[in-house]
C-alpha cells in the first residue's frame, strides 16, 4: 500500500468522524473464561483461544501466555502497525526491521510481599529496529509520530480511566 492508497482508504472514515465525532467512540471487548484448577484464564483472540496463567517469576507454568507478556506483545504489535502506517502515509520506505518491548517487573509487588512494592512494570523499553534509506531527521520524525499515534503505546502512557466490577451469574 502506499501513502495515495492509505489515504483514499482512511478518507470516507476521518470524513465521517469529521461530520459525527460520536461515530468515533468505538467499544471494543476482550473475553476471558476462568479456569479455576489451573489458575487460568482463556481469553479469545483472532486466531484462536491463549491460554493465560500465572508469570514463572509468580509460581506459574510456561505451558500457559502471561498476561504481562501479552501486554508487551500488545505494544509490539501495535507501535508496529503505527510505524508502517505513519511511514507510508510519509511516504518512507520500510525495507524491513522488528519492534522489540522489554519490560521489567519487580514480582515482589504482585505477590504481595511488599506493599511498597508497586503492581505491575516499573519501566517499558521500545525498540524500533529499522531498515531504511531514509534520513535520520525523517526516521526521527517517524518514531514521534508512530510514539503519538500508537494507541496502546498512549494508553500506557496516560493511564485511562478504569473500573472493576464483581456480577454474580
Amino acid at each position: 500500500m502506499n501513502a495515495d492508497e492509505l489515504r483514499a482508504l482512511q478518507a470516507p472514515i476521518k470524513q465521517k468522524y469529521k461530520d459525527d465525532a460520536g461515530t468515533a467512540l468505538i467499544t471494543m471487548h476482550a473475553e476471558g473464561r476462568l479456569d479455576q484448577p489451573d489458575v487460568a484464564c482463556h481469553v479469545e483472540t483472532f486466531t484462536g483461544s491463549a491460554r493465560a496463567g500465572l508469570h514463572p517469576a509468580a509460581g506459574g507454568s510456561t505451558d500457559f501466555a502471561c498476561s504481562g507478556d501479552m501486554l508487551l506483545q500488545a505494544l509490539a504489535a501495535c507501535a508496529g502497525v503505527t510505524l508502517n502506517a505513519v511511514a507510508t502515509a510519509m511516504g518512507i520506505e520500510i525495507k524491513g526491521g522488528s519492534v522489540k518491548v522489554a519490560g521489567v517487573m519487580d514480582f515482589r509487588g504482585t505477590l504481595g510481599m511488599d506493599k511498597t512494592t508497586p503492581v505491575g512494570f516499573k519501566t517499558i523499553d521500545l525498540t524500533f529496529e529499522v531498515e531504511s534509506d531514509a534520513s535520520d531527521e525523517q526516521l526521527a520524525n517517524l518514531i514521534r509520530l508512530a510514539e503519538r499515534y500508537c494507541v496502546v503505546y498512549q494508553t500506557l502512557q496516560s493511564s485511562p480511566e478504569m473500573t472493576a466490577k464483581l456480577e454474580r451469574v
